[in-house]
């Protein structure tokens, strides 16, 4: 696909398993948008080919759109409706639709159905969006920033719908921005820059592809002296912060580094006000792929 000079999806290539969770993502311009829109129908390839449930987009779209659902990033509904309105209309648009006033209590809505749609939240609008994308029981569910704007009680009941939809067969195709959601929910992930697949694997593999875990240490403001010791111990890759007159540390570390830093906290007194261990996070591998934060 292009526009004009802009080659915006260039030859990419990747499938979706049934009954999963596969997210999909990128920086701003990656191409991801484009793709997805290709994939549900509203744009037409300029090459190559997309097949959607066995199914052409543009060619059986008729017989493709019973069995998706779409949830955009924003809109989708128009200003002036009231919130039970719009799903209950989408609702009569399928020939077997789930039942309205459940996805209301499921997703919190049950007390704005009254209120007109551009009066909701942002996290309301989000709990529409969604129930109208899985009122007609689709077999395959596109979400767009499922989670933009909620508060984390409306996060966590997102994802927990998300998790059983799966369980239930249900495919769904997730594109979003917090790391910790794509990390949380994905069975696989692809990671599109500069309109290509530059990344797939399980966020396991993704994130263990190195031997060493991420130390990452709060202390207190340091000498220089200290500071010196600790970065001959830590190494070339050591990342320093000063914070709310905090030093945040990160850097790779095994077990000979953990030990040599126990020794330094001896050595010089120093207890950290916090210290944890782990692999990288899919926040740290993107960025590594990319060097480009995804903004909302």
């Amino acid at each position: 696909m292009r526009y004009g000079d802009k080659v915006a999806v260039d030859r990419l290539s990747f499938e979706v398993a049934r009954g999963t969770i596969t997210a999909v993502l990128g920086p701003n311009g990656a191409g991801k948008t484009t793709t997805l829109e290709t994939c549900e129908g509203y744009r037409k390839p300029q090459g190559g080919s997309v097949r959607v449930l066995g199914l052409d987009p543009q060619r059986d779209r008729r017989a493709l759109l019973p069995r998706i659902g779409v949830m955009l990033q924003s809109g989708g509904a128009w200003s002036g409706v009231r919130a039970k309105e719009m799903l209950d209309h989408v609702a009569r648009l399928h020939s077997h639709p789930l039942d309205t006033g459940m996805l209301y209590e499921r997703l919190g809505l049950g007390d704005c159905g009254s209120t007109p749609y551009r009066r909701l939240s942002g996290g309301q609008q989000q709990r529409l969006g969604l129930a109208m994308a899985l009122v007609g029981r689709p077999e395959l569910v596109f979400v767009d920033e499922p989670t933009a704007g909620m508060d984390p009680m409306a996060r966590r009941t997102t994802w927990e719908l998300l998790e059983e939809l799966r369980a239930d067969g249900v495919t769904v195709v997730l594109t979003t921005h917090h790391m910790d959601e794509a990390e949380r929910l994905s069975d696989l992930v692809h990671i599109i820059d500069h309109g290509r697949v530059i990344a797939s694997g399980t966020p396991r593999e993704l994130t263990s592809s190195r031997k060493e875990a991420t130390l990452r240490m709060v202390l207190p403001v340091l000498s220089a002296h200290a500071h010196d010791e600790l970065s001959g111990i830590l190494g070339d890759q050591l990342e320093v912060t000063l914070l709310d007159d905090a030093v945040h540390v990160s850097s790779p570390a095994d077990g000979a580094t953990l030990a040599a830093v126990a020794r330094w906290y001896e050595h010089h007194e120093v207890l950290p006000v916090s210290l944890t261990l782990g692999q990288r996070t899919l926040e740290d591998v993107f960025l590594e792929l990319t060097g480009r934060e995804i903004t909302p």
